[in-house]
């Protein structure tokens, strides 16, 4: 709670129809139509973000991310970790929002040159890890 991160984050559900699993030649070939399907299901979810304006074609799969990170937020440092395989896509669109209060507290569009202030230590701010991954791999 209360740490800025990435637009949402979500995993593929088995035994979802249409599926959201992809297979490994989707991943070789870049398609990823399952995690497609799951990061628009989650954009409506956290965000309520209609799924008419998140066509699929539009994401652009990145990468996968394999990392562990223990929580450093407060109040109990340590108490929590993770250790994932997360795959990263990129959609830029003009998108209505309506964030679920249960699951966001704030949103922000910002220029790359805000984020950096935004991420350096004097801010106060607290970033999920994952999130400094992509920044200082992906994003410039």
């Amino acid at each position: 709670p209360l740490v800025w991160t990435n637009t949402c984050c979500s995993h593929p559900l088995h035994g979802q129809r249409p599926p959201e699993v992809d297979l490994p030649a989707d991943v070789a070939a870049g398609t990823v139509p399952g995690i497609k399907r799951a990061a628009i299901r989650k954009l409506g979810h956290e965000l309520g973000i209609p799924a008419s304006q998140l066509p699929p074609e539009s994401f652009k799969f990145l990468t996968r991310l394999h990392y562990c990170a223990t929580d450093k937020t407060e109040p109990e440092p340590g108490m929590w970790g993770e250790h994932e395989l997360d795959y990263v896509l990129l959609l830029r669109a003009a998108v209505d929002l309506q964030p679920n209060i249960d699951e966001v507290d704030a949103v922000r569009y910002v220029t790359f040159e805000e984020l950096q202030d935004m991420l350096d230590a004097r801010s106060g701010l607290s970033w999920s890890p994952w999130f400094r991954i992509l920044v200082e791999h992906f994003l410039p």
